[in-house]
């Protein structure tokens, strides 16, 4: 069986990143990915637009070119697609890694095959485990943790659990195609992180009344026609409800990333890493992008985390 330069799990900007890297380095590789390209992305609410500009989400110094100030998800997608398949990137898609384990070289056990590599770059992003609420009632059929689109919930009774940025697009998207929204927001505020030319929008809705919110507030319950939260004086409030869109957060899959012997650190899990190298606890085992902050998902993104494929690809190379 022939023994890659590098195995890359992840088929991300940053997994891409690396791919192209090592192409540079003339390193052997494959990229695996359980979904298409940049599955993360296709999986974006569909008329979502990145706080970043284009420049800042480009890799390999290849122009991304697009006539909107900020590129939207079907943007990303052409772009990211089109690098894979202009540079003939080498990606098996839908196919899962199971475990990873190291011997003299790494055995990297998947969905459909076994591989061997002397190194491996985990760029696996967190967007495909809910950061759930673990209350009762979570597991309704009516409860979403993922958002696509508004026009399933026109004339509905909505609520919104959180403030960041995914939670108030799904609340002034939804609000503006004829649903009655209420947001559930557990701080004092709007998140910060939220784009600057949509925070006045929600801000001021919430303000006239057309999006009731609550904040300091958590729900307790989800009922099939209801939902209980709690306010900050610990009053029990519990309204009518069609469709819970639980917009709070995602999580790396850290069993996986202790399952392949990286250590987590803190309340935060953040996997041990040398930001020098981007080498964890584990010795040739790498990790890029997002996947690197734990819990702490808004700490790296495209276009702070691009550098890491370069880094890596250059302490694998001076290691060949």
């Amino acid at each position: 069986m022939e023994i890659l330069d590098v195995m890359i799990i992840g088929a991300g900007p940053i997994g891409l990143n690396c791919a192209l890297e090592a192409e540079k380095n003339g390193l052997t590789y494959i990229i695996i990915e359980k979904g298409t390209i940049v599955n993360s992305l296709y999986h974006y609410p569909l008329y979502m637009r990145f706080f970043s500009t284009a420049e800042k989400l480009e890799i390999a110094e290849i122009p991304f070119i697009t006539t909107s100030p900020k590129p939207g998800r079907q943007d990303a997608l052409e772009y990211y697609q089109g690098i894979a398949r202009q540079k003939e990137l080498k990606i098996n898609l839908y196919e899962k890694v199971l475990k990873v384990s190291k011997n003299q070289v790494f055995e990297i056990e998947t969905s459909k095959a076994k591989y061997l590599a002397k190194h491996v770059i985990i760029a696996t992003g967190f967007y495909d485990i809910p950061n759930l609420l673990n209350i009762p009632g979570e597991n309704l059929h009516k409860v979403k943790h993922y958002y696509t689109e508004p026009y399933p919930y026109a004339n509905q009774k909505i609520v919104v659990i959180g403030a960041s940025n995914s939670a108030v697009d799904a609340a002034l998207e939804t609000y503006r195609k004829g649903a009655v929204v209420t947001m559930i927001i557990k701080n004092s505020e709007i998140s910060k992180s939220v784009k600057y030319w949509v925070k006045p929008d929600i801000e001021n809705r919430i303000a006239e009344g057309s999006i009731n919110a609550y904040f300091n507030s958590e729900v307790t319950e989800i009922k099939e026609s209801t939902v209980i939260f709690k306010d900050k004086l610990g009053n029990i409030h519990e309204i009518e409800n069609d469709f819970v869109l639980a917009m709070t957060g995602y999580l790396p899959d850290f069993e996986f990333l202790q399952n392949s012997g990286i250590e987590l650190k803190g309340d935060k899990l953040i996997p041990a890493y040398n930001t020098q190298t981007m080498e964890t606890n584990v010795e040739s085992l790498y990790l890029a992008g997002v996947v690197c902050g734990g819990k702490d998902t808004h700490l790296w993104f495209i276009e702070n985390s691009r550098i890491h494929a370069e880094i890596i690809m250059n302490h694998v190379a001076n290691l060949k």
